[in-house]
């Protein structure tokens, strides 16, 4: 109803996610058509955290041609019941106000941390490191390195030397690259420590996965998400967008618990338990918990390396599938070409990047 509402009263030019959190494919989309985007929420707890999960889909894309900003209502509206209130004119005010992504990011980084102190800028800029190694090279890029560097009380090259390279540096041959075209929508499944593709079907799980009472590395990570939601509610929106793709069940409550974290924030098991309670994998998840030992306990820190693990390895295969499909796509969008190198770097970086020493093996 936002879309229509904009639409009835002057502002046709709007699309919305349909309740699901934004995510990087849905950005690429968007700035296919426009170099604009103006991302609208409610003022609200859940409202920033959505803006929180956009920011983060957004930063691989905020190039210097490209503007991104975050308009936010007050608390008791939303787009549709603004501008109903108020009319075009109050709303087309309040696009005017809109924060530009700069702006934005900052803010996310400063959030709770005390600046008057060195704790406190310190925790700012590890805040705002993740944030910034995720933009492309450029002007923008640079000038929030700047910002960083002042908001720390460093050099913008004692900063850089210690954030490392950023994620969108460096260049690849691309003679020894494959062409063969796949399906960039498919996650692959964790299976003995290995990776494979698999069939995503939605719904219920299958019989065996019902009777199945041995868990897995993807059921041990998933109660630990069930026991301590905020490590999947505190993930990036990159992160959780592989763990809601992953074949049903397990994906299929994880975007569960995504709409949840939106919704609530975090919340205990038996909060979870009862929201549960009519959804088809009710079942599923109830005697996933029982039968897990960590159910009754505290969860061993293993399990949030498992987490940690799984989502790393599952970026990994995104972004080759990624990879395969731009450089298909380069015969005929010679652009294709710098995303591939986007795509090639990132990957690289998640690589190279330690994994906890205490990561079990996935089973």
């Amino acid at each position: 109803m936002d879309v229509v509402a904009l639409a009835q009263l002057g502002f046709p030019n709007a699309v919305a996610t349909l309740g699901t959190a934004c995510t990087p494919e849905h950005v690429q989309k968007l700035f296919r058509f426009t170099d604009s985007v103006i991302f609208s929420f409610d003022g609200d707890a859940a409202g920033k955290r959505a803006a929180r999960k956009a920011l983060e889909a957004s930063l691989s894309w905020a190039s210097d041609e490209r503007s991104i900003k975050f308009l936010f209502l007050p608390e008791e509206h939303d787009p549709d019941s603004y501008i109903r209130e108020h009319g075009e004119a109050a709303f087309a005010s309040k696009i005017a106000q809109a924060l530009p992504l700069s702006r934005f990011m900052l803010e996310v980084a400063k959030e709770n941390s005390d600046l008057s102190t060195a704790e406190g800028r310190a925790q700012a800029a590890s805040r705002g490191r993740p944030l910034w190694l995720k933009m492309p090279e450029g002007i923008l890029k640079r000038q929030l390195l700047g910002e960083f560097a002042e908001l720390s009380q460093l050099t913008s090259r004692e900063i850089l030397d210690l954030w490392g390279p950023s994620a969108g540096s460096g260049n690849r041959d691309l003679s020894g690259a494959g062409v063969s075209r796949k399906n960039g929508g498919t996650i692959a499944r964790l299976q003995g420590g290995s990776l494979s593709a698999p069939t995503k079907s939605p719904g219920r799980p299958s019989q065996a996965a019902r009777t199945n009472k041995t868990p897995t590395g993807l059921d041990q990570v998933l109660v630990a998400v069930l026991n301590d939601n905020a490590a999947f509610g505190c993930m990036s929106a990159e992160e959780q967008s592989v763990l809601t793709a992953l074949p049903s069940p397990h994906g299929t409550l994880y975007a569960w618990l995504d709409s949840q974290w939106q919704e609530h924030g975090q919340q205990p098991w038996a909060a979870l338990r009862e929201g549960l309670r009519g959804h088809p994998l009710e079942n599923w998840a109830v005697e996933l918990w029982a039968t897990h030992e960590s159910g009754s306990s505290d969860l061993p820190a293993t399990d949030h390396d498992q987490l940690q693990t799984l989502v790393r390895r599952l970026l990994i295969q995104r972004l080759k599938s990624q990879e395969t499909e731009a450089i298909a796509d380069a015969e005929h969008h010679p652009e294709a070409l710098e995303r591939y190198k986007e795509l090639y770097a990132r990957r690289r970086q998640l690589e190279q990047s330690p994994l906890p020493e205490a990561a079990a093996k996935m089973g």
